[in-house]
């Protein structure tokens, strides 16, 4: 069983909702990454999702896109990202670590390094699961194969576009969780309909048999409530990095780790799934 895994069937059992923060690797400072997630983990993160920077980041928004140029300006890539978990890992062999990102960047690392170069790398360091927004499930049954043999999760996305066969099919092959974006859009909108999620959960739940996270839009105390009624967990990533964006390097991680304290305050007074 992996962490991710591990983690979630606890939280289960104590009747808490998963918080996930999203962090684009190297921002915006290219060293204070692992300081940041030590302070998301203190705030109250249960599973930190990860962003591995990218050119041509299809489903990010404004703040993630300038977030992972400003990271690539800085020399971030996966080499780099992988040697932040490795130094996060070096205190924390615990919360669980998810890779986000897309194919380029794995392809490329497994191109330069070797077949399966991308898994053993991101198990040895110690990822727990991966998140690859372009690759559709229909062409990713040998890539999940390879992550289960290693006790690594492979996440998939949902979104209120998917219909019963696509759902059917991510059934199959996910583990850990499921990422369902709770809008049409692109991550950091600022339409979130709770209602149409908590409409639209009891169907996914017909297919997923996983825990079920919910994220795009999600900003504050409220939202993260109002999602978290039906999700068995809330993932926040554009406002996590406008709130860091704020900060000064040595002010960043404790200013982010206070903004997830109060999302995890408010998750902590629903009553149990």
């Amino acid at each position: 069983m992996s962490r991710i895994q591990t983690c979630l069937k606890d939280l289960a059992a104590q009747g808490r909702r998963a918080l996930i923060p999203y962090i684009t690797a190297g921002y915006p400072f290219p060293n204070a990454t692992p300081a940041i997630m030590h302070e998301m983990v203190k705030g109250g993160a249960d599973i930190i999702e990860l962003g591995v920077p990218f050119s041509d980041p299809m489903a990010d928004g404004p703040v993630i896109q300038k977030a992972g140029e400003a990271a690539l300006r800085d020399g971030i890539g996966m080499q780099q990202v992988l040697d932040m978990v490795k130094t996060f890992r070096t205190q924390n062999d615990t919360t669980p670590i998810v890779l986000m990102g897309y194919a380029n960047p794995i392809e490329r690392y497994d191109g330069i390094h070797g077949a399966q170069a991308f898994v053993d790398a991101a198990k040895a360091v110690g990822v727990d699961g991966v998140l690859v927004v372009d690759y559709p499930p229909e062409e990713c049954e040998s890539f999940a194969a390879d992550l289960r043999a290693r006790d690594m999760d492979l996440i998939f996305l949902l979104a209120p576009t998917s219909t019963d066969e696509r759902m059917a099919l991510v059934g199959k092959l996910a583990t850990g969780y499921v990422y369902y974006v709770s809008l049409k859009g692109v991550t950091g909108a600022g339409h979130l309909d709770t209602d149409a999620v908590a409409a639209m959960l009891p169907r996914i739940r017909k297919h997923i048999h996983i825990p079920v996270g919910v994220g795009f839009g999600i900003r504050d105390a409220a939202t993260a409530k109002g999602v978290g009624l039906g999700a068995d967990a809330v993932v926040i990533g554009s406002k996590v990095i406008q709130i860091a964006e704020t900060a000064s390097e040595e002010t960043v991680g404790p200013v982010v780790g206070a903004f997830l304290a109060e999302i995890r305050e408010a998750l902590d007074t629903l009553p149990p799934l």
